[in-house]
């Protein structure tokens, strides 16, 4: 058998982080059992579906690299297929017309709930005569669920899970307008798609029972389940906006890695062993879905920053360099040239040990690229006192003469200027950084100075002592 899975969102809100995670864990399963990995829309619910959602589901899971094995397929495009399969199981008495009213559906909910009854549709026309059928009245279509006995699911994450017939009434599959139903439409796709694992959240394993029984009518075997725990937020509650329940580009614009996020989302809820940074190919080898938790997982900012911080450190210094060019360059008003990504690159092993987001690296870049003169902070500017800048100004002298330019060249010559002034080196270390970088935190200064180059660093430190 060839495994194939698939990730079905409805194009009624963005891609969410608990969306990216179940399409994840179905593209890891299909990976791992080199089966095969789908994707469904699900905009059968034309009123709330929109173009933009569909775009910014898609661009979501291209920018986390989980491309589906084949074109997406598109529910809406199914509905004749949905409505004859609504229609054989009516002729096979599998299925009946019900001519309730919109005020009888309602008593007898009210009715059911005051009874403490799961069961809110009470079957009224499920053995009755058509004939009896009043003429003004459109029909819809109902599954004629069994009534006795149980619906067993041997869940692959929950285990053996089991409801009592005697709980579940009986579902509409077509509309009075003769449109299908989310349930009838799933379990025809899921067939026709060939799918042999459904790897869902928690929140469809009450609708796994139902559509369990509807496989079963239709004569189909049903695909193996497996529902996932709901990511909740740090305080254990519901997912929502302030937890972090935002679009898939949200975390991008926050200046999270595709490679960290996924890093970050397969350890929510499943594990392998200790192992905290995992590559997609040592996952694709390790992924097994038992080992995914049935306790609900808490989503963690800071964990997911530090994984990212480990992904940039371990990005190549001219693709990060890259990534993040166009944003200085706006940021300091001023294309780039040549020499400032060299500069960029070179300068990268210093700049990307100190952030932990794609914006900080971004800001703790810039002062490499401000225009002369340079603008000093208010912290930095107490270290360029009048004292300080006659040292500058002697420091300057002795860095023009170099005839090499490389950070040991840089360190000696500074050290040989605080041992020949008889001071601490913190005395000319502070007022260099404060002049090179405008502020009192940055890479190591020597190393500043060299990526800056003699001609820039003479620059700044005569605007200083102008100044």
């Amino acid at each position: 058998m060839t495994v194939v899975t698939r990730f079905a969102p409805s194009p009624t809100g963005f891609l969410h982080i608990g969306g990216a995670r179940t399409a994840l864990f179905n593209w890891l399963f299909a990976r791992h059992h080199d089966g095969q990995y789908l994707l469904r829309i699900e905009d059968t619910d034309r009123k709330r579906s929109t173009q933009e959602a569909v775009d910014a589901i898609l661009y979501g899971l291209d920018w986390l690299g989980l491309d589906a094995d084949k074109p997406p397929v598109y529910q809406s495009a199914n509905l004749g297929r949905h409505t004859e399969i609504a229609n054989d199981l009516l002729e096979t008495g599998k299925a009946y017309h019900c001519y309730c009213s919109p005020e009888e559906l309602t008593a007898m909910r009210e009715k059911a709930r005051a009874a403490g009854s799961t069961r809110l549709y009470d079957g009224k026309w499920r053995d009755r005569d058509p004939a009896d059928a009043p003429v003004d009245v459109k029909p819809v279509i109902r599954f004629k669920a069994p009534i006795e006995g149980e619906t067993v699911i041997q869940d692959l994450v929950q285990g053996p899970v089991t409801v009592a017939n005697s709980q579940l009434d009986d579902m509409i599959l077509l509309r009075a307008d003769g449109s299908p139903t989310y349930m009838l439409s799933v379990v025809v796709d899921d067939h026709d798609m060939g799918i042999t694992h459904a790897i869902r959240g928690d929140d469809h394993l009450t609708n796994a029972f139902r559509q369990t029984q509807l496989f079963q009518a239709a004569g189909w075997t049903p695909p193996e389940y497996a529902h996932i725990p709901l990511i909740h937020g740090p305080d254990g509650a519901k997912l929502s906006k302030r937890h972090g329940a935002l679009g898939i580009e949200a975390y991008r614009e926050m200046g999270y890695l595709p490679e960290a996020l996924l890093n970050y989302l397969m350890r929510l809820g499943w594990s392998h062993g200790d192992d905290e940074i995992i590559s997609l190919k040592q996952a694709i080898q390790w992924f097994e879905i038992q080992d995914v938790g049935r306790g609900a997982a808490r989503i963690d900012f800071d964990k997911l920053s530090s994984v990212n911080s480990h992904y940039i450190r371990e990005m190549p210094d001219q693709i990060l360099a890259g990534l993040i060019q166009n944003s200085i360059a706006e940021a300091i008003r001023r294309p780039f040239d040549s020499t400032m990504s060299e500069r960029l690159v070179q300068a990268m092993p210093g700049l990307k040990s100190r952030a932990k987001t794609i914006p900080e690296l971004i800001e703790i870049s810039l002062f490499y690229f401000y225009p002369r003169p340079l603008k000093v902070d208010q912290k930095a500017a107490k270290s360029l006192n009048s004292e300080a800048q006659e040292r500058i100004r002697r420091l300057a002298i002795n860095l023009a003469e170099l005839n090499q330019w490389s950070e040991d060249v840089i360190n000696e010559a500074v050290h040989a200027f605080a041992e020949k002034e008889e001071i601490k080196l913190g005395k000319i270390a502070q007022p260099l950084r404060a002049a090179l970088t405008g502020t009192t935190v940055s890479p190591g200064i020597f190393e500043v100075a060299a990526v800056l180059g003699q001609d820039e660093v003479i620059g700044r430190l005569n605007d200083v002592i102008t100044k």
